[in-house]
């Protein structure tokens, strides 16, 4: 039965295709946006590490050109190491900040030339001492005079940086316990001696100035012999490698977070069930209310019937949404066609139930599945069109989705009416030309074998071993390929005329 009007307009039934069409588009739209939004940060984060990278080695660079100009360095041959070791300080921990995307936290703008600290870290004062000795007494004995000259340093929120390896030895020392102390031989390599003094300046320290050692002295970034003249270009290129390395570190950690995931699958797939399922609810409702009953009236079959519906609906929604989101993800198919691939699939499926069951026939199986697959194809086509030209997500696929077939709704049916029996009459056209031309194809095939069996004929005569035979048969063989008559030899003397 025709689903329009007299004026064809689409009906009621085709008003339900077009809304679950546009639902099942719409789902699989929502997915696609789902994939795009990982994929735009995954390109954002890419781009602004490119930019991490460029600053972070901007600042090793700036770091090389310090070194490169030896006589504007502060101090003799060998108290150089003293001003590098700050700008190592400042350049080496803001690069390492910086490719990870973070603020530099230190700088050496503001602070003056007799100004009591070398540096600001985060804005507070630091002054950084790096002093030679296996221990860390010189550069401990350094601060102490420090602070007598500024008392007011620590206080005001300043710190103090040393070399690390002297810091971790420092730490060491204070973190063992006095018999250990005591325990140490004063003629080994750790000079036990040194250290014991050490340890106790450094708790008479803590104690006159009511600090801890380890919140007003912090390990700077390099030892102390990274700093040396002669190691200090060394140090630069292993901290450019560390730098690139861990750029690579970012981008892998980017790539890997813009990958589709399990929990993203499972949530397209619920979503998908959800919406799926009440789409077939709803329009179970309309169905019955078009039948002439209203909801109140509904019986316990009714909702019964209806709540298998929407069951249904909703296992098809949690294939449609694991289906489209597996496809978009691990193939080159965009959502449309993904979410029309699954609806031609449940469709022929359908189908093949019921050819099986003897429901329908062959012919009919194949005239079904093929306008199950015709309306899925123009479903996604139509969705793919309406995103160009609506580039809102989600929208421009309903809209598109929509508008496509409902105009392919009243297509179908005008030519279900009308046109049909023009195709019929230009196929029938197309027959009796086609037999014709079988005809014609058919006499030609003939003739040219007719020529091909006389050309061999005379072939084989042409080397006949019978001379006049052959002599003859070779006239005739030229006339047959095409010859200029002028050049053909046609008797004796002719021929001993050539060859004279």
């Amino acid at each position: 039965m025709s689903n329009t009007d007299k004026k064809g307009r689409i009906g009621y039934d085709d008003v339900t295709k077009i809304a679950k069409s546009t639902q099942e588009q719409a789902v699989a739209s929502w997915i696609n946006q789902l994939n795009q939004i990982r994929i735009d940060e995954c390109i954002s984060r890419l781009t602004g590490q490119k930019g991490n990278l460029k600053a972070a080695l901007s600042e090793l660079k700036e770091l090389k050109t310090f070194i490169d100009k030896p006589e504007h360095i502060l101090g003799n041959s060998e108290t150089k190491h003293g001003e590098i070791a700050e700008h190592v300080q400042v350049n080496i921990s803001n690069a390492r900040k910086i490719v990870e995307g973070l603020k530099g936290e230190y700088t050496f703008e503001g602070v003056g030339k007799t100004a009591p600290e070398d540096y600001l870290h985060n804005g507070l004062q630091v002054q950084l001492k790096f002093i030679g000795g296996r221990f860390g007494n010189q550069s401990f004995y350094h601060i102490t005079e420090h602070l007598k000259k500024y008392p007011d340093f620590i206080s005001n929120g300043g710190t103090y940086d040393i070399p690390k390896d002297q810091y971790d030895n420092i730490i060491r020392y204070l973190h063992m316990s006095p018999e250990d102390i005591k325990a140490i031989p004063s003629t080994s390599e750790d000079g036990g001696r040194s250290i014991r003094k050490l340890v106790e300046n450094i708790k008479d320290w803590e104690i006159q100035n009511n600090v801890k050692f380890e919140d007003k002295v912090k390990p700077a970034i390099v030892d102390y012999n990274d700093v040396q003249k002669s190691n200090i270009g060394n140090t630069i290129k292993e901290e450019e490698k560390a730098i690139s390395k861990k750029d690579l570190e970012r981008r892998d950690e980017a790539h890997l977070q813009s990958k589709p995931t399990l929990q993203e699958g499972v949530k397209a797939t619920a979503t998908a069930a959800i919406v799926e399922g009440g789409m077939v609810f709803c329009l179970g409702v309309a169905g019955k209310m078009k039948e002439g009953k209203k909801i109140p009236n509904f019986t316990s079959e009714d909702w019964q019937e209806l709540g298998i519906k929407s069951g249904r609906g909703a296992g098809k929604g949690a294939i449609r949404g694991a289906s489209v989101y597996t496809l978009t993800n691990f193939t080159a198919s965009p959502a449309a066609v993904a979410s029309a691939f699954v609806s031609a699939s449940f469709g022929v499926v359908s189908q093949s139930q019921l050819l099986r069951g003897g429901i329908i026939s062959q012919e009919d199986f194949i005239i079904n599945s093929e306008a199950m697959c015709l309306e899925a194809s123009i479903s996604a086509m139509a969705s793919i069109a309406g995103q160009v030209l609506i580039p809102i997500p989600v929208l421009g696929t309903v809209i598109g989705n929509a508008t496509g077939m409902f105009m392919y709704g009243i297509a179908k049916n005008y030519l279900s009416e009308r046109e049909l029996r023009c195709i019929e009459d230009y196929n029938s056209e197309i027959s009796i030309v086609k037999e014709n031309l079988n005809a014609e194809l058919q006499a030609t095939i003939t003739e040219v074998e007719s020529e091909f069996t006389k050309f061999a004929n005379i072939t084989d005569l042409a080397f006949d071993e019978d001379v006049n035979i052959a002599f003859n048969s070779s006239i005739a063989l030229a006339y047959a390929s095409g010859v200029d008559e002028e050049l053909i030899l046609q008797d004796k003397s002719a021929v001993d005329d050539f060859f004279q």
